[in-house]
């Protein structure tokens, strides 16, 4: 078996039901890193650029990835990624030859498939169920509910994560909504100071 350096993003044994910490996929999960160790962009780099995420945020993303992988190497039900850990996901799976050569069959001993929807009604449903599951899953094998900020609702990853889409700076702006209704809320402020002058006035 090949062996893989240690680089651990995140203190992620802790507080860890002892069956998981012990469990041979866990300990290879806990030594596994992604890509060469000699690149000077590495995966947590490209993750992070790609997503606009800060470094803590990537680091998280990439535990929460490594349990997801755990949960789809040992899980009793079929497990389905929340939205976050599916970048991830789909970023390895560009590492050809990594994920192909030595994730799946050394580190996760078989091999992990990625399976989109195939759309309709009787998709959605089987999986709000398998994200269900897995969040179920997620609470037995690690002692405790997912991070809800990385793991939210079945709605919000199944209905309203789908919705979003990749905007290049050059082609728009992103605003965070809270910035947007600060600015109303302040251009209202500024309107009703010019109506009340000019009334008083």
């Amino acid at each position: 078996m090949r062996q893989y350096a240690i680089a651990r993003t995140m203190p992620h044994s802790d507080r860890l039901p002892a069956s998981t910490i012990a469990h041979p996929v866990w300990r290879a999960l806990s030594g596994y890193t992604i890509g060469p160790a000699t690149t000077q962009f590495s995966f947590a780099a490209r993750l992070g650029r790609e997503n606009g995420w800060s470094l803590a945020h990537t680091q998280r993303v990439l535990e929460e990835y490594r349990r997801f992988c755990f949960l789809a190497a040992t899980a009793e039900c079929t497990v389905t990624p929340s939205d976050a850990v599916d970048q991830a996901w789909h970023l390895h799976l560009t590492y050809t030859r990594d994920y192909w050569q030595h994730f799946c069959p050394e580190v996760l001993d078989r091999e992990l498939h990625h399976g989109p929807t195939a759309g309709g009604t009787g998709e959605q449903h089987r999986f709000y169920a398998q994200y269900a599951a897995t969040l179920r899953a997620y609470q037995a094998a690690f002692g405790h509910a997912p991070p809800a900020d990385l793991w939210p609702s079945a709605a919000r990853r199944l209905i309203e994560d789908p919705r979003a889409r990749r905007v290049h700076p050059r082609d728009g702006l992103v605003v965070p909504r809270g910035v947007v209704r600060l600015v109303l809320a302040c251009a209202g402020l500024a309107a009703l100071g010019y109506i009340l002058e000019t009334i008083v006035g």
